[in-house]
Formats: C-alpha cells, structure tokens, sequence
C-alpha cells in the first residue's frame, strides 16, 4: 500500500540515509538544521513503512522551493516519483501557493525531463552551482493562472 506521511526532526537518520544512497546532496547536520528552518514541510513516500522517497520544500508567504526531491533508486520509473510530485502540488495549492521552484543540476537530464513533465520552466541558471562544478538550472512552475 503506498502512503504519503509527514516527516518530522525525530526522522533525521531515516533522511540522512535516503540521501546517502541515492545524491548524498545533505549531511546529517544539514538534515537537522533544514528541520529548523521556518515553513520548512517534509514528507515522505512509503510502501507499507518503508520510505522510498522524500520531499522537502520551504514556504515563504506564496512561494515554495523544493530543496529536496529524491525517490529510492529501486523504486524509479515506477511512478512514485509522480505520485510524489504530484502530492506535493496538491499541497501548495491547499496552501495557497503560487509559485513553485527547485534547482536541478543541467547535467541530470532524467530529472529534467521528469520536472518538464509538470510544466516547469526554467526561468536561470546559477553557474557552478554543485560541487562538481555544475550549473543549476533555477525551474518554476505557476500554480495560480492570474
């Protein structure tokens, strides 16, 4: 049975090892101050109680930015993903959203595809972004038609 529940700062570990074997984008200590953030919302996918993926997105007035978007790489192509990312718009349009964002390494073209998907746009580029010296690819997607 697939369900998505809210992930709070007692599931750090849980997170922390996600991350650790699929983009190793966080450490534990930045697992445990994204938890601290204000208007930081996190949730996860699971199949019966295992989590096979995480969302982690940052509300500020009527935006949200992803900051964390991974599915368990047994679990890809299966349709968790979109299961996912599709929660999570029917989220920010409960809370009003208008504007989603997230950044995307212009190398991981998988992600590309799968975000283009659900019409997010890119809309900049920050130039040597990540660690290996690639750039992110600043996407939006409008949640509002104003």
């Amino acid at each position: 049975m697939i369900s998505i529940k809210h992930i709070n700062e007692k599931d750090i570990d849980l997170c922390y090892e996600l991350d650790s074997n699929t983009i190793s984008l966080w450490t534990k200590k930045q697992w445990a101050n994204e938890f601290k953030k204000e208007g930081i919302k996190v949730f996860g996918i699971l199949i019966a109680n295992l989590v096979i993926g995480i969302c982690v997105f940052h509300v500020v007035l009527d935006e949200a930015q992803i900051n964390f978007f991974v599915v368990d790489y047994k679990y890809r192509k299966k349709g968790f993903g979109t299961y996912l990312m599709s929660y999570l718009i029917k989220e920010c349009k409960k809370l009003n959203i208008n504007k989603l964002f997230l950044e995307v390494s212009h190398n991981n073209s998988i992600a590309e595809k799968f975000y283009s998907r659900f019409d997010f746009s890119t809309v900049g580029i920050r130039r040597n972004y990540y660690k290996d010296g690639s750039d992110a690819l600043l996407k939006e997607k409008k949640l509002t038609t104003n």
